[in-house]
């Protein structure tokens, strides 16, 4: 430890933003643990770093008694006012016990905490920087496949894709971009850890950000998302603009804008609906693509019941009734669906 010490830690101060007293405080600490375990631990020692100059010292410390019990721990009066004559009882007298080769032990300590401080620095950077993005929107790179979960090259950290936030039936390989939605950002011990999901409707809000400038720029604002990953997704759109189409925004020239969204979802269906505050209207357009003769709304039970045409009911419904499931989750109202003789026998 010397002056070369001291200075490498200010430079650590200004690149990695690590306090230098902070750190030194540090490996004070450690080194008296250090002390102890190559020189006996029956003593209390203070050690002390010269800030200036690197120079290490050990001093054992002991307690001002009347009578002794422990002479490794205490001091009498008697003894202590040889050294200083305003020693009084519970005072504590302190002699520098530095040993010769401590300054080898003192530097291979220090190196070890500083080691250990920079990856917690280094770790609590990369922290920061992803628990400030989550929710959004994020491009890796397929690192490795275990187990079924999938490790996303994500730069300096992998994000994890655990299997519960694949979309079912997707295949992944080794090398492949994909994107993904940053679902949480952990602190663990072993450093931070960032839990990814294709399968969260968050990602396809976030897509249709990315290809809808319309929708970036807030003048078309997504309303609401129903999903079931893999399948299909129903997404209601509002535009504050009246001369602006929210539906024929986010579907884009030529289908262009939801095109990209469905390649990057592998095929899955998206259905795009047109928001209304007003209740009935806005259920019959999320049992969209089937068309509704009428709705009867129950504001209090917030429950419609539906009518459609009886060529109709199977499409509203959906297959395994996922067209209606999706439109209650979309619409959050319990909905009914009949078909129009159905409806009169009732």
């Amino acid at each position: 430890m010397n002056i070369e010490f001291i200075e490498a830690l200010e430079q650590l101060e200004k690149e990695k933003g690590i306090s230098k007293d902070i750190l030194i405080d540090t490996i004070e600490a450690a080194l008296v643990s250090a002390y102890k375990r190559n020189f006996g631990s029956s003593q209390n020692v203070r050690i002390e770093i010269d800030r200036e100059n690197g120079d290490v010292k050990v001093y054992s410390q002991k307690k001002v008694v009347e009578e002794v019990d422990n002479d490794f721990l205490e001091i009498s009066l008697e003894e202590a006012r040889e050294f200083n004559v305003n020693y009084e009882v519970g005072d504590v007298v302190e002699f520098e016990v530095t040993p010769k080769n401590f300054g080898r032990i003192a530097a291979q300590t220090a190196k070890q905490v500083v080691v250990q401080r920079i990856r917690e620095a280094e770790r609590e950077v990369i922290y920061e920087e992803f628990v400030n993005r989550e929710s959004e929107i994020i491009t890796g790179i397929v690192a490795r496949i275990s187990k079924g979960i999938v490790y996303v090259s994500l730069g300096r950290i992998e994000g994890v894709l655990n299997q519960t936030e694949q979309i079912p039936g997707e295949t992944y390989e080794i090398g492949q971009r994909i994107k993904s939605y940053i679902l949480e950002v952990k602190k663990t011990t072993k450093g931070p850890q960032i839990l990814l999901s294709r399968s969260h409707p968050g990602l396809v809000k976030r897509l249709f950000e990315l290809e809808v400038p319309e929708i970036y720029d807030g003048v078309v604002q997504i309303k609401s998302i129903a999903r079931e990953a893999g399948s299909r997704t129903k997404i209601a759109v509002h535009s504050v603009d009246s001369n602006v189409d929210p539906i024929g925004a986010c579907v884009g020239p030529k289908g262009s804008r939801v095109k990209n969204i469905v390649d990057e979802l592998k095929e899955e269906k998206i259905d795009i609906i047109k928001y209304s505050q007003d209740p009935a209207e806005f259920i019959s357009s999320s049992l969209s693509p089937s068309k509704v003769i009428s709705v009867e709304v129950n504001e209090d039970e917030k429950s419609a019941k539906v009518i459609v045409p009886d060529y109709q009911l199977s499409l509203a419904i959906g297959k395994e009734g996922q067209n209606a499931r999706l439109a209650a989750k979309l619409t959050n109202w319990k909905i009914d669906i009949k078909s129009e003789s159905q409806a009169k026998q009732d």
